[in-house]
């Protein structure tokens, strides 16, 4: 996130590449598994300005542009802030903050597990989306009541109350998330399938290093492929097949781009037998072969 006082940084060097490795380690009063401060702050706490070099959190960030614009990176996409853009940092997404320096807002830091229900709207939601003026103004609230009850967490600890402040990002990040649009099977049917995508997608986040075969999760979830494929279709507008490889190759470009590992390093390390199999992979997935991508991200940055 950027705030070195607040967070345990590690570094994994890659050539002309810094990728700070973030591990959540709340400030004093914030001992609840959320913490909320806001753009102004974060550029106090940042006089060196690692924010606008390449970090991974292992903790989620969730920001509101409340007025200014600015730029922001995470994952191989560029995005402008504008007033109402939301931002929504996962843990393990590469991110960085390129310009924020006339942004104000909200940012609220919370540890993986702390949001309670997750919906599939929730693990589907982009890295940045826009808001209009009505929803920002009430997600804005929200925002300020969770950040009242938070300062008041920390200021009186005998009134503080974890399942209220859970509740309450719960209600800032409803309030906050984007329209998806409806699928072709109808409402009723991506509800249906919702906690069996929500299922697959925890199950590809914990084995895609292992496991590259849709039927292999069906087998440890109990479902077919042919259910797999629907729920995630339903819920994330795209086959389990398609999903599963996405989220490989995400992690392929993550590696290539920021790291020193080897090709062969990053084929071994997704679990491909050999690396050819992996280029053969990377090269459908990508239009080119890891190698030729390692290069272009690297003339691109530079």
């Amino acid at each position: 996130m950027g705030a070195p006082v607040k967070k345990n940084p590690t570094l994994v060097e890659n050539g002309q590449h810094a990728v700070r490795q973030l591990r959540y380690l709340p400030a004093v009063g914030s001992w609840h598994g959320v913490e909320v401060m806001d753009f102004a702050a974060l550029r106090v706490m940042d006089t060196r300005r690692r924010r606008v070099l390449p970090q991974r959190p292992d903790f989620h960030v969730f920001a509101l542009v409340g007025s200014g614009t600015g730029t922001h990176e995470a994952d191989f996409h560029n995005y402008r802030l504008t007033e109402g853009s939301a931002v929504w940092i996962r843990p393990g997404m590469v991110h960085r903050w390129s310009d924020i320096d006339a942004c104000d807002g909200p940012l609220v830091l919370f540890r993986p597990g702390f949001l309670p229900g997750c919906t599939a709207a929730e693990a589907t939601a982009p890295a940045c989306w826009q808001l209009d003026q009505p929803r920002l103004d009430l997600a804005l609230l929200a925002a300020g009541h969770l950040g009242r009850e938070h300062d008041m967490a920390a200021s009186t600890p005998r009134l503080a109350s974890p399942a209220l402040l859970g509740h309450l990002l719960a209600a800032l990040i409803l309030r906050a998330l984007p329209d998806a649009p409806a699928p072709t099977d109808a409402p009723r049917a991506a509800g249906r399938y919702a906690d069996v995508f929500l299922a697959y997608r925890a199950a590809v986040e914990e084995h895609f290093t292992d496991w590259h075969h849709v039927a292999d999760y069906g087998r440890v979830l109990g479902y077919d492929v042919r259910t797999l494929t629907r729920a995630s279709r339903a819920a994330a507008g795209t086959g389990a097949k398609t999903f599963l490889d996405q989220r490989i190759l995400l992690e392929a470009k993550r590696l290539l781009a920021h790291t020193d590992l080897p090709v062969t390093g990053c084929a071994r390390r997704l679990g491909f037998r050999d690396v050819g199999n992996f280029t053969t992979f990377f090269r459908r997935q990508a239009a080119v072969p890891p190698a030729a991508w390692r290069t272009a991200y690297g003339a691109a940055r530079r």
